[in-house]
């Protein structure tokens, strides 16, 4: 059997099961399966004299920590990566920063890494790349002799041709990604806009989900990545974790909580979800007291701008709003702005009675699986859920919302917290069974089964099964 090959930006760590982050704990399941090598950054941004990768063997996965200058770690990072491609491929070009010192050092930072990685390659090898640190890595891998079979998966959205076409490199890009023998999508759109901009910015024979470029075919599908359902719901229901929540619930003044856990960033529609919760407790008087809210908000990149400002605008939100609604015996928003361990995080889902999944754009979003995954089934909160979340094209059942409309959201919260239980029942057990369906193990198993014999692969049909 092939040996897989993994490249992220950061390698997660794969003695600590209860580690978040959608990617790390997602990559983790699925490297751990098969055995092979986990190729990232050694998180160090500090240059010395003698500094090179530090390998480890760690179970059946040899993990490859490769460094990154210092001098390149700002430009290509918090500038290119994450200044230029995260706000334009979350459909925000009015946050883009481009800088040409910024392109210039995510092309070197991919080229170190070809030149780390290629030595520890095999020509039968599957190589696996995440995300959009790494788009032309495939491409510079080819230029360098591999030979070896090489997929790509974003893990983010990919916009339409009209947002892509802001990026000033944006042909060089579309270019390098032809060079993967599969590009995997979180979702339909996802794969429809990327056709787009193939037939738009490159001269590659297009035939449905397959293009020719350059002597090379490459397959874009569509890959949902989901979680360890069975794991997360041993986390959720654990008895550590349920004294903890049994705790956790006598403290509570308020019969009912709902609960949002997100990365701080002006993606994920925090603003907008303090702001329909507060219209919610104007609109539906009768609900004060009754419940709180609960946001799980840990830090990100806060060197950048944007995320400085979403942090002041968060604390400055909920404090108005305590102080408007509170009374001596209920806090309306309790606003956490640190890292909670995903056993933690299990618990506190299925201790509350609805999720607020509401981001203006996210290419899936597993804290919605891992809702759905952590709830007693006789007894099941709601999930209201953003439609511009990719979970959204599987996961109608949750109430779906457009996190641009207070209103409607406002709405919707209130509809959740009185969904009666046999509807709440209902639309669990479906979600549940789809949250199983494309779990993690699938997701691995789908994707590294195109990438083994990509000529084969039958590009999927428009739908969802719920079984």
């Amino acid at each position: 059997m092939s040996r897989l090959v993994v490249v992220s930006n950061r390698v997660g760590d794969l003695r600590n099961p209860a580690q978040t982050g959608g990617l790390a704990v997602a990559v983790s399941e699925a490297i751990k399966d098969r055995g092979g090598i986990w190729f990232g950054w050694d998180g160090n941004t500090e240059d010395e004299a003698d500094r090179s990768a530090t390998i480890e063997t760690i179970g059946n996965v040899q993990t490859i920590l490769h460094p990154i200058a210092s001098v390149d770690y700002q430009p290509f990072y918090l500038g290119f990566a994450n200044s230029v491609l995260w706000p334009l491929f979350h459909y925000r070009a009015d946050l883009v920063r481009y800088q040409q010192d910024y392109y210039d050092a995510y092309m070197r930072v991919n080229e170190q890494f070809a030149d780390g990685l290629i030595p520890h390659l095999r020509g039968d090898d599957l190589v696996w790349v995440h995300d959009y640190h790494f788009m032309p890595l495939g491409a510079m891998l080819r230029e360098r002799g591999c030979g070896a079979k090489i997929g790509f998966f974003l893990h983010i959205p990919f916009p339409p041709p009209d947002i892509f076409a802001a990026l000033p490199n944006h042909q060089t890009i579309m270019e390098a990604l032809l060079q993967y023998d599969v590009i995997g999508f979180q979702t339909f759109t996802d794969v429809t806009n990327f056709r787009r901009c193939v037939e738009e910015f490159t001269q590659a024979e297009v035939n449905g989900e397959r293009f020719r470029f350059n002597g090379r075919v490459s397959v874009a599908d569509r890959f949902p990545i989901g979680i360890d359902v069975e794991a997360f719901q041993k986390m959720a229901s654990s008895k550590a974790e349920a004294l903890f929540s049994e705790k956790f619930r006598r403290n509570l003044v308020a019969d009912k909580q709902m609960i949002g856990v997100d990365r701080l960033d002006y993606s994920k529609g925090i603003p907008a979800r303090f702001q329909a919760f507060s219209q919610m407790l104007t609109r539906y008087p009768e609900l004060s007291k009754t419940v709180s809210f609960l946001q799980i908000a840990p830090p990100s990149r806060e060197d950048i701008g944007a995320y400085a400002e979403i942090r002041d605008e968060l604390e400055r939100l909920s404090g108005t709003i305590n102080g408007t609604f509170a009374d001596f015996d209920w806090t309306p928003i309790r606003y956490i702005h640190r890292s909670v361990s995903r056993d933690r995080l299990a618990a506190l889902l299925r201790t509350s009675q609805v999720a607020l999944v509401t981001p203006m754009r996210d290419g899936m979003n597993l804290v919605a699986k891992e809702y759905v995954a952590a709830q007693d089934p006789e007894d099941p909160g709601v999930l209201v859920l953003s439609r511009f979340a990719g979970a959204a094209e599987e996961m109608p059942e949750a109430l779906l919302i457009n996190p641009f409309d207070v209103d409607e959201m406002a709405d919707a919260f209130n509809q959740a917290l009185n969904m009666p239980i046999e509807e709440r029942r209902e639309r669990h057990e479906i979600l549940l069974q789809r949250t199983r369906a494309f779990d993690v193990h699938t997701w691995q198993e789908r994707f590294v089964a195109c990438l083994s014999d990509p000529g084969a692969w039958q590009t999927s049909i428009k739908t969802y099964d719920a079984a």
